[in-house]
């Protein structure tokens, strides 16, 4: 019992180690606060020296790592927390709701996140001859305990950004590190069952990526049923399974936080916003963008920007 005590503790101090040399990294490399693309592929870097209001954000395939604070993230109806004892797991592309819990000028919010390379993915499922028992059913999105091992290999790769001459050398091979733990985690199934060609939940990412790359078009289910080879009530059962909304929901997350972006990155007005994205009516926009943002498009807009909040990213933004 004391051995196993000892080891756990031992476990905890590396993985402590891990983030506080995740936090200080991220804390210099910052230039402007909020979040940075690294010169790492794939590798953004966060910071908070706040509480933030919730925000917009759509997550591709991704690992992320809060190395100071804590996070929600609303999915649908579904809600997760997550803190500097796990990771979140996201494997297919979800529009979602990001709120900075825990932060203060004293103790900043500092995280990172990993785009997942699907094929570097498939490549390691193939040479790894075992993995644990394939999950049941679930959504796209899910937070597993961080082990040392999956933290210190975070933190070699965040340590690149202070020796760019090494990143052509060495970015790969511990992307690829970090992927094999994430792959033989607890969660891992997740993602295995994403990238698995032929399973329910690569096809239901296919359906998932046609709608985000055709977003503004009309949604024909009975044409997308067709592309993921599902039946119709299928796809609409296993959709909903992974994402937490049904297709048309899924369009309708993506066409307003798209037209949100264009409204405070581009300063355009909600009409032309929301033809931009696809919708015919400037009644029925208001709408739905009241109910999802809690406020009509110009006072919502109004309240992002005298708060400096960073919106979504582009909704035609590659994985």
């Amino acid at each position: 019992m004391i051995a196993s005590g000892s080891k756990a503790a031992g476990q905890g101090e590396m993985v402590a180690f891990a983030r506080s040399r995740i936090a200080d990294i991220v804390e210099r490399h910052l230039k402007d606060g909020g979040q940075e693309e690294t010169p790492v592929a794939g590798l953004t870097i966060h910071g908070k020296t706040g509480p933030a209001e919730p925000t917009s954000f759509l997550y591709d395939p991704s690992f992320a790592l809060i190395a100071s604070g804590s996070k929600r993230v609303v999915l649908g109806d579904e809600s997760y927390i997550y803190d500097e004892s796990h990771f979140l797991l996201t494997s297919v592309g979800l529009p979602t709701i990001v709120q900075v819990l825990n932060a203060s000028p004293s103790q900043p919010y500092y995280s990172i996140k990993l785009n997942i390379d699907l094929e570097l993915a498939r490549e390691l499922i193939c040479e790894v001859a075992q993995y644990g028992p394939e999950p049941s059913a679930g959504t796209g999105m899910a937070i597993g305990p961080l082990a040392p091992s999956l933290a210190l290999a975070a933190m070699r790769l965040v340590e690149l950004l202070d020796s760019p001459q090494d990143i052509p050398i060495l970015a790969r091979p511990l992307q690829r590190e970090i992927l094999y733990h994430v792959l033989t985690s607890p969660i891992g199934g997740r993602l295995r069952q994403a990238v698995q060609i032929g399973t329910r939940t690569n096809r239901v990412a296919a359906a998932i990526a046609w709608i985000r790359e055709n977003f503004t078009e009309v949604l024909r289910i009975e044409e997308l049923a067709e592309l993921a080879g599902m039946g119709e009530s299928t796809l609409h059962h296993h959709f909903r399974a992974i994402t937490a909304m049904s297709p048309l929901q899924y369009q309708k997350q993506l066409r307003l936080h798209e037209a949100r972006r264009l409204m405070v990155n581009d300063r355009i007005d909600a009409g032309l916003a929301a033809f931009r994205v696809g919708y015919e009516s400037a009644t029925q926009f208001n709408r739905e963008y009241r109910r999802m943002f809690g406020a009509p498009p110009k006072r919502d807009v109004a309240s992002v920007l005298s708060k400096n909040t960073v919106p979504a990213e582009s909704m035609t933004a590659s994985a």
